[in-house]
């Protein structure tokens, strides 16, 4: 079965290409490989005849104990026989009914294979959670068959529209079959079935799980999707919407119901939807004119029928459930595909237009005639046998009421009767004589407008008719698959019938007599019943009901937006930090256990350095000056990487001053084209109110660290850490070791999420591509590169000459020459001896950015182009890369992933040389910062001052004022900013 599923991977993902080569021919292909699967079914059909299953467990995660557990029996047989067998006949259709030059049919073949896959699987599943996966693929790639391209509307509305109800009754079955399975003790539904639990948890599960099958399966009120999601090509129609997708919630409740149908609540809803279900989709039926949208309120009545006899819980109910089952399957598919052929031959659906068609294409009035037949539940097809059997199950008490079995048989019995006027409405509608021939192409005279469909065309249908015809003789034999099954069920009659033609003169053969007699009837009376519908027709509908309910959520949705979603960065924040302080706040004050001895420092420095810090943050708050308030917060962080320092952390205390460093420069590029102050328009009592903020949160963080540290009884993990950090890390470096190895996890998400904050930060200011390095001094314009190419001892720095005069600091210049080589030599040196001394890969690749931010500062942005003459994203890309692999070559290796591995060499003339692996893992964070730190630069540096010369070009040219504040970027992408300075100096280009 693993195989089997595994083949229809495959096939579905070589389709797009099979298609491609052979056109439209490869559908015929493609279907051997359900045919194989049937093929398979068929050779495992004696075991599960003498009571067998056949079991496939695969081990998934052993860790977790999850397993990939298959298993075959009588009911999932019979389901997957009918799953492969359609599944089969449908892709021949399909090598027909598509056109050679239809759009999409590369996908649409990949797609429908992958759902015919997951149909499978979902059959085949015993553990619960599978079974979960598999129903929940079927849905998404029945969003994607019905959608079609999504060029057209309605299919795009329809798709959507069971996406959302078969997805939303699929979450409820998820928490349903979690409730099962944790009161069990078990996921698969083999042993849960076997040995079900009881209690209220298990009740509301199996109520959980009956939601996900009736939306599945299109139950009132949830029936809606089913007709709308004819939008979709007619194969899936045949396919998904009559032999396959629906049936996955009559599969869910008929492998439930064993063991569960006399849980409370399970036949009052079962029964109750599925006897409305029934009635409702044949009267509505009944008001069609569409030959597709007959058949699929059809198919809901059908589904109905189904869901009752299958949730009954006895054991004649069920054997006549699964024979209905499989005849369904058989006439309701064959229909979908003569209307397909209809469609093909005359140009439309409209029973008004094409009646008559029987004289015409007589081979497919007969073969529409025999599913016809079979659903009406004439003799001898299937559906008769199937729907007498049913009658039977009631007569004889299929339940333990007599009253409410009476009561459900009578339902079934009006259902039936609508059933038979729906399906004569059908054959006569389409293939009767009594109507205008005129829109048939059928009739049309001309051989080249004459679409009579060819016997390759007609194959599918005519095979699905035969088998049904064949069935009902034979029907007998079907009695040795269907007992394993329906022995199983609860209720079982004293005197049992077993599915046969024939039974002789008895009670169900009148029945089925009334039922096609006032079908009939019900039908000859059809203008009379017409006038009725449109009578007593009610405005509201379910649809409706569907789509005024996704209105209101888009209203809830818009208003919830509007309220929350203000477009405020502070409110925000606010927002965030007041809950901050109320919840856990209170917690902190009314629950805590606070120490009875706090320390609040360890030497009077420490006390001086936070009177220091404390001060610079309140200033912050009072200053207007944006540039000024950015310095005085960064001392706040100076002077925690003091604390650091002082505490004796000095690998903390490194990388706070270089991160400090560069976010400060990062403001001040910000700053330039912000305004110099900030905005007076903020009411003192709002300024109050973010203070009183700030201090709460503040006030609430120290006294986490306080109770958190006083709380502590066990011995902290980080004792054992230099120990652990030299046998395991092969490190001395306790911060860098963690980081590489111990938690190298955690650093690898850090990495990965500084790849995003350099894409974001460069979206801001590139808004279509951001390929390519920073411009260097031969890409300056005329009299930028002229200067540029001056001889050497005009200049101190590559670029410099680019800048005007006035711009341009020698002494900055000669500091810049005489120090960016060593400060890379520290980065590197840092770097390869970050793992034993304070340092390491990201320590290291601020310090190389620190060097490109004074060679910018210093140059210009054609000296940045000079200094790293490279793409940012290929650092941060190879940089991802490298750290990735390494992780990858741990398990080469034989150890886990990101694990290090020690190796020591003894190399002539060095002697003992030692290496550790997560040296290279370091070397990708080194790469990633250092693109960080030059995309940052890039966008808000070089490609700014780049905007800056253009709008002052354009105004030298006379212009006037510019582009009213959108500027041209180089690439071609705009980007919107101020031209009111901070003051705070930055380079640029020529003024």
């Amino acid at each position: 079965m693993g195989l089997l599923l595994l083949a229809h991977l495959v096939a579905a993902v070589l389709a797009p290409v099979l298609v491609r080569w052979w056109g439209r021919s490869a559908y015929y292909v493609l279907a051997l490989v359900p045919a194989a699967a049937f093929g398979w079914l068929m050779a495992q059909l004696s075991t599960v005849l003498d009571g067998g299953t056949v079991d496939e467990v695969t081990t998934w995660i052993p860790a977790l104990d999850l397993d990939v557990t298959l298993r075959l029996d009588a009911l999932a047989l019979s389901v997957a026989a009918l799953v492969t067998g359609v599944g089969a006949l449908v892709f021949v259709y399909c090598a027909r009914y598509f056109e050679p030059d239809d759009e999409g049919l590369r996908r649409f073949a990949g797609v429908l294979m992958a759902f015919a896959g997951s149909m499978l699987g979902l059959v085949v599943a015993d553990d619960m959670l599978l079974l979960y996966v598999f129903w929940e693929l079927t849905t998404v790639f029945s969003f994607l068959l019905i959608g079609g391209s999504g060029a057209a509307v309605a299919a795009r509305r329809a798709a959507q529209q069971a996406l959302i109800v078969t997805t939303a009754g699929g979450l409820a079955m998820l928490v349903g079959l979690v409730m099962i399975g944790q009161a069990s003790g078990s996921y698969l539904l083999s042993e849960v079935v076997a040995d079900p639990g009881t209690g209220p948890v298990v009740t509301v599960g199996v109520l959980l799980v009956i939601a996900g099958a009736v939306t599945k399966s299109a139950m009132v009120p949830f029936h809606f999707w089913l007709p709308g999601a004819m939008q979709a090509p007619t194969p899936v129609s045949a396919y998904l919407h009559a032999a396959a997708m629906v049936k996955g919630g009559i599969y869910l409740i008929a492998r439930l119901a064993p063991g569960f149908a006399d849980t409370p609540g399970w036949k009052p809803v079962v029964l109750g939807l599925g006897l409305a279900t029934m009635l409702l989709g044949g009267y509505r039926a009944l008001r069609q004119y569409d030959l597709k949208l007959l058949l699929a309120f059809g198919t809901v009545s059908q589904l109905g029928f189904l869901m009752v006899l299958v949730g009954t819980g006895s054991r004649e109910a069920a054997a006549a459930g699964i024979a209905m089952l499989l005849a369904h399957g058989l006439f309701k598919s064959t229909l979908f595909l003569t209307v397909g052929v209809i469609d093909h031959t005359c140009g439309t659906r409209d029973l008004r237009e094409i009646n008559g068609l029987g004289r015409r294409v007589p081979v497919l009035a007969v073969v529409a005639g025999l599913a016809g037949a079979s659903m009406a539940g004439l003799p001898p097809l299937l559906g008769f046998v199937g729907k007498e059997a049913a009658f039977t199950a009631f007569l004889d008490g299929g339940l333990e009421s007599r009253v409410w079995a009476m009561v459900t048989l009578l339902g079934l019995l009006l259902g039936s009767v609508l059933t038979v006027a729906y399906t004569a409405r059908f054959l006569w509608g389409a293939f009767g004589t009594g109507g205008s021939l005129r829109h048939c192409a059928a009739d049309r005279p001309s051989p080249e407008h004459l679409h009579r469909p060819g016997p390759a065309f007609l194959a599918a249908p005519v095979v699905l008719a035969l088998l049904g015809l064949a069935a009902g003789p034979l029907s007998s034999f079907l009695e040795p698959l269907v007992a394993p099954y329906a022995d199983t069920l609860p209720l079982v009659a004293e005197e049992a019938e077993s599915l046969a033609l024939w039974h002789g003169l008895q009670p169900a053969l009148l029945l089925s007599l009334v039922t096609l007699v006032g079908g009939l009837a019900l039908f000859a009376a059809r203008d009379l019943v017409a006038r009725l519908q449109r009578r007593v027709a009610m405005d509201a509908s379910a649809d409706e009901g569907y789509w005024h309910t996704m209105r209101g959520l888009d209203v809830v949705a818009q208003v919830t937006t509007r309220t929350t979603q203000r477009g405020s960065l502070p409110t925000y924040l606010g927002v965030i930090l007041v809950v901050l302080v109320a919840l856990p706040g209170s917690i902190l004050v009314f629950r805590a256990p606070w120490p009875d001895d706090v320390r609040l420092w360890d030497t009077p420095v420490q006390a001086l350095v936070g009177v220091v810090v404390l001060g610079a943050a309140a200033l912050a708050v009072r200053i207007r000056q944006r540039l000024s308030a950015v310095l005085v917060v960064g001392v706040t962080g100076y002077g925690i990487g003091v604390l650091f320092a002082l505490q004796g952390a000095p690998d903390l205390a490194l990388t706070q001053f270089l991160v400090e460093t560069l976010t400060l420069v990062t403001f001040v590029l910000v700053l330039r084209k912000l305004p110099k102050d900030i905005s007076d328009r903020h009411q003192a009592k709002e300024r109050t109110a973010r203070g009183l903020i700030a201090v709460a949160v503040g006030l609430l963080m120290g006294g986490v660290g306080v109770v958190a540290l006083g709380a502590r009884t066990a011995t902290p993990v980080s004792v054992d850490y230099p120990q652990q950090a030299y046998d395991f890390g092969g490190g001395e470096n306790i911060v860098n070791v963690t980081l590489v190895d111990i938690r190298a996890w955690d650093t690898m998400l850090e990495v990965s999420l500084l790849v995003v904050v350099a894409t974001g930060v460069a979206s801001l200011v590139f808004l279509r591509e951001r390929t390519g390095a920073v411009a260097r001094a031969t890409h300056a314009p005329d009299a930028g590169a002229a200067a540029a190419r001056r001889a050497p001892r005009d200049r101190w720095l590559a670029a410099s000459a680019t800048l005007a005069p006035q711009r341009r600091s020698v002494i900055l210049e000669v500091i810049t020459r005489a120090l960016f080589h060593t400060i890379i030599v520290l980065s590197v040196y840092l770097l390869f001896s970050g793992h034993n001394v304070p340092g390491g890969g990201f320590a290291g690749g601020l310090v190389a950015g620190l060097a490109l931010v004074l060679r910018y500062l210093a140059g210009g942005r054609y000296e940045l182009g000079e200094a790293a003459p490279v793409d940012p994203g290929k650092l941060l890309g190879g940089g991802l890369l490298l750290a990735g692999t390494t992780g990858i070559a741990g398990l080469v290796l034989g150890a886990d992933a990101l694990q290090t591995t020690i190796l020591e060499r003894t190399v002539p003339l060095l002697g003992d040389v030692k290496l550790v692996t997560s040296l290279f893992f370091d070397m990708g964070v080194y790469l990633i910062v250092i693109g960080l730190v030059l995309d940052v630069l890039r966008s808000l540096g070089a490609q700014i001052d780049a905007d800056d010369e253009d709008d002052d070009r354009e105004q030298e040219d006379g212009d006037g004022t510019g582009t009213g504040g959108v500027h041209h970027v180089e690439d071609g992408g705009p980007v919107a900013s101020s031209r009111e300075a901070s003051g705070a100096l930055a380079p640029g280009g020529p003024r």
